[in-house]
């Protein structure tokens, strides 16, 4: 189980954070200190390079940010805006290309200096990687454009590069985007390519959400409604994969893995509507999950009469 943005508390669930760029190294030891003293195993996602993040929270509106000290020129694969009235992004040099996966290096080193046990590099979303596997966002002419194999070249560069300063024995993982959901964008078919790619280069494991890159998107939000995409990605590619988006039900998570269309699922939202989601979940699905000395007065064994599971076995 994995909760992305989740604190700590959560029994044997993966908690997460995400870099999204250097730190210096009193920042990198007070995380060294949260990490070091929880026992839940912690990943860390590593992203950059979104076109869309020099604007205002969701909460502010969301609204791009021309002007003033906020503002700044993002870096993309070509020089094409997230939306009309978006910052043109600079259009990244191979000098650029260099020194950015060089950053992702580094930022692996740091990550495994502070001690999280596995590391998730995010290409979804429309974050840099994503932006050059995607033919709507990356119309470079180079070797890093046009075919299937140039347009993966940036994410599988990436993915080399931190592979190499990894501990073999960490888990690694890629989220990416398995649609843009907009025609002529990234592909379903597209994914199982590179899934079949990064496998061969070590990779332990892809995290298979969707969208993110255009505005144009039309997203047909259900229940469950990515998990057909990891599904195809674990038949087709053999590899292992995380599920997300719209999954909250402690029942609903369980089929999914049972079912074996996923080996590993992600909750965001759930997690922030329901801090305890593990411990929810374990309780009604009939399973024991760890609970830290200090939250142990809260464990339902010690008050089975609250809970109707517990009190009929007891009785």
């Amino acid at each position: 189980m994995f909760f992305d943005g989740a604190g700590g508390g959560r029994g044997a669930a993966l908690g997460s954070l995400s870099v999204r760029e250097a730190s210096g190294s009193s920042a990198d030891d007070a995380i060294v200190g949260t990490v070091e003293s929880s026992r839940t195993p912690a990943e860390c996602i590593v992203v950059t390079g979104d076109r869309g993040l020099a604007s205002r929270v969701r909460a502010a509106g969301g609204k791009p940010i021309l002007e003033g000290p906020d503002a700044w020129t993002p870096e993309a694969p070509s020089a094409i805006p997230y939306d009309t009235g978006w910052p043109v992004p600079h259009a990244m040099t191979k000098e650029d290309i260099k020194r950015c996966i060089g950053e992702f290096a580094a930022a692996a080193k740091r990550v495994d200096r502070i001690g999280y046990d596995v590391i998730e590099l995010h290409g979804a979303h429309g974050y840099l990687a994503h932006q050059f596997l995607s033919p709507l966002s990356n119309q470079r002419i180079d070797e890093y454009g046009g075919s299937l194999e140039n347009r993966m070249r940036f994410a599988i560069e990436m993915f080399e590069a931190v592979r190499a300063v990894w501990p073999e024995q960490k888990p690694i993982g890629m989220r990416v985007s398995a649609t843009d959901w907009v025609d002529g964008g990234w592909t379903p078919e597209e994914t199982v390519v590179l899934a079949k790619e990064l496998k061969k280069r070590g990779m332990d494991y892809m995290d298979v959400s969707t969208g993110g890159l255009s505005p144009l998107q039309k997203i047909p939000l259900a229940p469950g409604y990515q998990v057909p995409f990891a599904e195809k990605v674990k038949k087709e590619s053999g590899i292992t994969t995380m599920t997300v988006g719209l999954i909250a039900g402690y029942q609903q998570a369980e089929d999914i893995v049972a079912s074996g269309k996923a080996d590993l699922i992600c909750l965001a939202r759930a997690a922030i509507w329901d801090p305890r989601w593990a411990w929810h979940a374990a309780e009604e699905l009939g399973a024991e999950a760890p609970y830290a000395p200090k939250t142990m007065a809260g464990h339902p064994k010690l008050r089975p009469q609250l809970f109707p599971k517990r009190a009929q076995a007891a009785g």
